[in-house]
């Protein structure tokens, strides 16, 4: 059974930075994982993802320059890790780690939360100005 379980969350004044972190487990080999957010009243949307082994990352427009995320699968155990610098009171939302067998590479879809069956319970940011 894949379980995700996240850490890192807090609230920080706008410019500062946050690390999340993920940890993953209960699926063999290679999967994709990625780091979504939602915000009071709107949907879930993708901020990076990462195929784990490799370097095809893709990340959200109003991140870019901002976020990194980075991977390590050593382990058993796969951590995925996001480091949020220069943040802004719009990245404040609910943050989830999410995993899927595979990733999708198309322009709509590399992003998309639908295409994620794992979820984590999620971890607070709150960006104040």
């Amino acid at each position: 059974q894949v379980q995700l379980v996240e850490s890192g969350g807090g609230s920080v004044q706008a410019g500062g930075s946050l690390r999340l972190s993920c940890v993953g487990s209960g699926y063999p080999g290679r999967y994709c994982m990625g780091w979504f957010r939602q915000a009071p009243g709107k949907e879930r949307e993708g901020v990076a993802r990462v195929y784990i082994g490799s370097e095809n990352i893709e990340y959200a427009d109003s991140v870019k320059g901002r976020f990194t995320i980075s991977q390590d699968y050593a382990n058993a155990k796969k951590t995925l890790t996001l480091e949020m610098n220069s943040l802004k009171p719009e990245d404040t939302a609910m943050y989830y780690c999410a995993a899927n067998a595979v990733c999708d590479y198309t322009e709509s879809g590399r992003l998309s939360p639908a295409n994620f069956a794992y979820w984590g319970q999620g971890t607070q940011v709150t960006v104040s100005s």
